[in-house]
C-alpha cells in the first residue's frame, strides 16, 4: 500500500506547507534583515535593510524508497576520498584551470567592490507604469535604518508625488541585480528586475501576423471588448485563492486515511472551438448579462494571506 509507514528512525511530522525561511525572526519578533546597506540618493545616503515580501506555500514532499517508504537522503561527498562532507567544511570554489580551483569566501566577494555590495545605487527615475511586467522578478520590503526615518519618509513621499520609480542596481549575495524602488502606502518596495539580456526574444514563436486574413473584424473586436467590459473589476488580491493547493492537501488526507485515491476521469484531448468567433463571443456576453452560467462558488473560503508587494503594470 502506498501509505506504508516509514521505519521509526525515519518518521516525519504531518504534511505541511513549506514557508520561506530567508529571514527568521529575532528576539521580540523583529524580522532579521536579508541585506543591510544604504540608498544612494544624490549626496544623501539613507541606511536601509531589505526584508522578504513573499512567502512560499509550496507543499513539501520527500523522496522515498518505494520498497519500504524510507526517506532518501542526499549527501555531499568528497570526490577523492568518497567520504561525506559536512556543511562547515564546504567552501565556494572557482575553477581557474582544468582541475585547479581557488577558494572564494564571502569576505572575498565583498572585498571585490565594497561600495557595490553595500549600496543601492540609483541611476534613473522612470514612470513606474512604463516598466513591463516581464521585467519584474521578486519583491522586497525596504525598512529604514536607525535614525534614518525622516530621510526614508522624504524619499518615499518624493517618489509618490512624482509618480516615479527609482531604478538602479544592488548586489545580493553573489549577484548584481537591476532593481526598482517605489512606494506602496507606508513602505518602500524594492523589486528585483531582470536585465534585458535575461529575457528571450519572440523569434520562432507561431504568432499571428497582422495580415488581412488574421485581422479581427470590427464586429468581432467590439464583441470581445464588450465581454472584457462585463468582466472588469477593481484589483483585489484577497479575492483570489490557491484552490489547487487545498485540493492536493485534501487528497493527501484522504490517501492517509484510505490508502488510495479514485482514478481521475478521462478527458478528451482539447480541440480548438474558436472557428465561429462571433457566435462564441455573443454567447459569452449573454451568459454574463443574464448570469446564465454563474461562476462555480469556491469550496474554499479565501484565506488570510501575507500581503506581498503589488507589482506595477
Amino acid at each position: 500500500m502506498a501509505t506504508r509507514a516509514a521505519p521509526k528512525s525515519h518518521r516525519r511530522g504531518k504534511s505541511r506547507t513549506k514557508a520561506s525561511n530567508d529571514e527568521a525572526p529575532e528576539e521580540g519578533g523583529t524580522r532579521r534583515a536579508l541585506w543591510s546597506g544604504s540608498v544612494s540618493f544624490g549626496l544623501l545616503q539613507i541606511p536601509v535593510s531589505l526584508h522578504t515580501a513573499e512567502q512560499s506555500k509550496d507543499i513539501a514532499f520527500h523522496l522515498l524508497d518505494r520498497r519500504d517508504m524510507s526517506p532518501i537522503h542526499n549527501q555531499r561527498v568528497n570526490a577523492t576520498t568518497g567520504e561525506a562532507v559536512e556543511w562547515k567544511d564546504v567552501v565556494r570554489g572557482f575553477e581557474h584551470a582544468p582541475g585547479e580551483y581557488v577558494a572564494v569566501e564571502d569576505e572575498d566577494l565583498a572585498a571585490a567592490n565594497v561600495e557595490a555590495t553595500q549600496t543601492i545605487d540609483l541611476q534613473d527615475f522612470v514612470d513606474v507604469r512604463k516598466i513591463r511586467p516581464t521585467f519584474f522578478e521578486r519583491p522586497y520590503y525596504v525598512a529604514p535604518g536607525k535614525r534614518a526615518e525622516k530621510a526614508y519618509a522624504l524619499f518615499r513621499e518624493a517618489l509618490e508625488h512624482k509618480g516615479v520609480a527609482a531604478v538602479g542596481t544592488v548586489v545580493i549575495r553573489t549577484r548584481q541585480h537591476l532593481c526598482a524602488l517605489y512606494p506602496q502606502k507606508d513602505v518602500l518596495i524594492l523589486e528585483l528586475l531582470r536585465f534585458s539580456h535575461d529575457l528571450r526574444g519572440t523569434e520562432g514563436l507561431p504568432l499571428p501576423k497582422k495580415t488581412a486574413k488574421e485581422r479581427s473584424s470590427p464586429r468581432e473586436l467590439a464583441m470581445a471588448e464588450e465581454l472584457i467590459e462585463s468582466m472588469r473589476a477593481d484589483w483585489d488580491p484577497e479575492k483570489y485563492h490557491d484552490n489547487y493547493h487545498d485540493d492536493v492537501l485534501e487528497l493527501i488526507a484522504k490517501k492517509v486515511k484510505t490508502g488510495k485515491v479514485e482514478a481521475p476521469p478521462k478527458r478528451a484531448a482539447p480541440r480548438s472551438n474558436v472557428v465561429d468567433l462571433m457566435s462564441l463571443l455573443r454567447k459569452s456576453v449573454e451568459a454574463r448579462k443574464g448570469n446564465a452560467h454563474p461562476k462555480k462558488a469556491s469550496k474554499h473560503a479565501p484565506a488570510k494571506r501575507h500581503k506581498g508587494a503589488a507589482k506595477a503594470a
